[in-house]
């Protein structure tokens, strides 16, 4: 029996690749044809690396997600320190981290006797109001936050860039999650409100759930509550919730903090790095457990594909020897190798992108409402650069795991390679 009719005889599929003269053999066909012989076996290497892939995308585009709403929330808050008072600390930090719809108040005196305490370069007031129902057509829970426009550094810039007039008081801007459009008509208390716009996302629902009014606007409904409201809102006019604090040059937030503790009796200032720290604290153990399951699942990613491959080469050394025989190089061999490796791995890497992006697509809500933490979906050129990432790094497995067995096969002689393999 000829060397040809033995490698007929082998795998058919390889006379059509290899020409008659060997002068050129096409690599990627016979390693696509290789793969397509043993289909259970190829499909749980696909399997694994899917799983690695998937996994790491899906964790690194949820870590990147809360970091993004953390900056931009605390970006968009605007306060080095926030004052609240002594027994509801909780509350104020709860409802900034999670938008948890609360209601506490205080004296405005709080307000002038901060403005006088050394380091304080601004400071404003804002009230926290938790209204009974949103009651426009959706059950939707949204908290109402109302500022004073002559001294707000929070929302004030934001009406200057999208609004051509000042908010009245019968108007309202309404965070970008709340089912609501511009010139809608939503009541409060009884009391109708236009919106005159809305926000944009954050990823943290004290922005995006919120309804946001100014002072005026939130003690008239108090007053117009008691005619109007089954439930009406029982505030007297001057009090507030919280004096958001901007600190002077050359102060720290903590140390403007402690000032404010020391002179004014009953209250609580929250620096804005200790607002976030319990997020950051969350995040990172978050992360550190990703990323010892992610290098436990990629090592044995590695150990398995690698092994696999090895398994494959073994079982193969009569076909590899033939090849040989019928003229291809030691190049060719090892570049068939590492090329059904390639096409494994990047096949791979795309079905754990689809599989892990459609999990964190469903499981994104539950798990945010769990943790209580703020999220933002990252911006498309940033998933572009991920998802590229993750493809490059299931191809980069498949080639580490795959270039032993390739050097092993590629190092094999013909006639050797067929007695071992008869």
């Amino acid at each position: 029996m000829t060397i040809a009719s033995r490698l007929h005889g082998l795998f058919p599929a390889a006379l059509p690749i290899i020409n008659k003269k060997m002068r050129k053999i096409r690599i990627f066909g016979l390693a696509l044809k290789n793969l397509r012989r043993k289909l259970i076996r190829t499909f749980v290497l696909l399997l694994l690396v899917a799983v690695v892939t998937g996994t790491l995308l899906s964790a690194t585009i949820f870590i990147i997600g809360m970091k993004n709403a953390l900056r931009i929330g605390t970006y968009r808050l605007g306060a080095d320190v926030l004052v609240v008072p002594e027994k509801h600390e909780s509350q104020a930090k709860a409802a900034l981290l999670s938008g948890e719809p609360t209601s506490f108040y205080m004296d405005r005196d709080v307000y002038d006797a901060i403005e006088h305490v050394e380091g304080v370069k601004k400071a404003s007031v804002q009230l926290f109001i938790k209204p009974t129902s949103f009651t426009c057509c959706y059950n939707v829970e949204t908290f109402l936050v109302a500022f004073d426009p002559a001294t707000d550094f929070t929302v004030t810039p934001w009406l200057q860039k999208k609004l051509v007039k000042p908010l009245a008081d019968d108007e309202v801007i309404a965070g970008s999650s709340l089912p609501v459009l511009t010139d809608d008509i939503i009541p409060f208390f009884g009391v109708p409100f236009t919106v005159a716009g809305t926000m944009e996302p954050t990823g943290m629902k004290f922005f995006d759930q919120s309804v946001f009014m100014t002072m005026e606007a939130a003690y008239g409904m108090a007053e117009k509550s008691q005619a109007r409201a089954i439930q009406p809102l029982e505030l007297e006019k001057g009090k507030i919730s919280a004096v958001l604090v901007q600190v002077a040059e050359g102060f720290t937030p903590e140390r403007v903090a402690i000032r404010i503790e020391h002179a004014i009796e009953g209250v609580k200032a929250i620096a804005s790095d200790e607002v976030t720290s319990t997020v950051r604290r969350q995040l990172a153990g978050l992360l550190r457990g990703i990323l010892i399951i992610s290098v436990i699942l990629w090592i044995l990613a590695l150990l398995m594909t690698g092994f696999a491959f090895y398994m494959i080469v073994n079982e193969r050394q009569r076909e590899l020897g033939l090849l040989r025989a019928m003229g291809a190089t030691k190049a060719h061999v090892f570049r068939l190798i590492i090329t059904e490796a390639v096409i494994l791995s990047f096949a791979g890497g795309i079905a754990g992108i689809l599989a892990g992006g459609g999990l964190l697509s469903v499981s994104q809500a539950a798990v945010i409402h769990s943790l209580r933490l703020p999220y933002l979906l990252p911006s498309l050129p940033v998933l572009a650069e991920l998802i590229s990432g993750a493809l490059l790094f299931a191809v980069v497995t498949g080639l580490l795991a795959s270039l032993l067995p390739a050097v092993f096969a590629s190092s094999m002689e013909p006639y050797d390679a067929i007695r071992k393999g008869e």
